[in-house]
């Protein structure tokens, strides 16, 4: 067999390795959370389909949520069409105020928020497998459907306080 022969199947399995190595990895990782992805890069990135994708607008310098905390949040809440279905402006701009890890609101946006810092602010897109999933959210007062079922939805958070807290994280 010639030199130049041997070097191009050499090279050949040498790229089938990479290949390979590739795929198991990204078969048997998990996906860092939201937090870890913080840390690791300085700004939230995931474009991991079926999970919370974030990026930091700015990352704050206070106390860091993590669950069990009570945290306190102001917000704009959209669907993908920019259509704004929720807001603290439209709560006098009192921020949200919730024990972080628990099931009062809707999982992914638990996930956005865990692992920010005081004066942080994020950009959230939630897939609607951590929103409302197949349920329409309707408005207790028109009937009408503000977030349709199936929605990927969006928000803009910014985190205003964090509380050391006395409550156990949801399982």
């Amino acid at each position: 067999m010639s030199m130049n022969i041997k070097v191009i199947i050499g090279g050949v399995i040498v790229v089938a390795l990479i290949i390979g190595a590739m795929y198991y990895m990204s078969k048997n990782s998990a996906a860092p959370a939201v937090g870890d992805q913080q840390a690791a890069t300085g700004a939230v990135a995931s474009s991991t389909l079926g999970q919370v994708q974030g990026q930091d607008v700015a990352i704050g310098t206070g106390a860091e949520a993590k669950p069990g905390d009570i945290v306190s949040v102001l917000y704009v809440g959209k669907l993908e069409d920019g259509t704004v279905f929720d807001s603290s402006a439209a709560h006098n701009n009192e921020p949200l105020r919730f024990a972080l890890g628990t099931n009062e609101l809707i999982p992914g946006f638990q996930i956005g928020i865990s692992g920010m810092k005081v004066g942080g602010e994020r950009l959230l897109s939630i897939p609607s497998t951590l929103g409302y999933g197949d349920q329409e959210v309707k408005d207790p007062t028109t009937g009408k459907v503000v977030i349709p079922a199936n929605s990927t939805i969006l928000f803009d958070v910014k985190l205003v306080a964090v509380e050391p807290g006395t409550t156990t994280p949801a399982q």
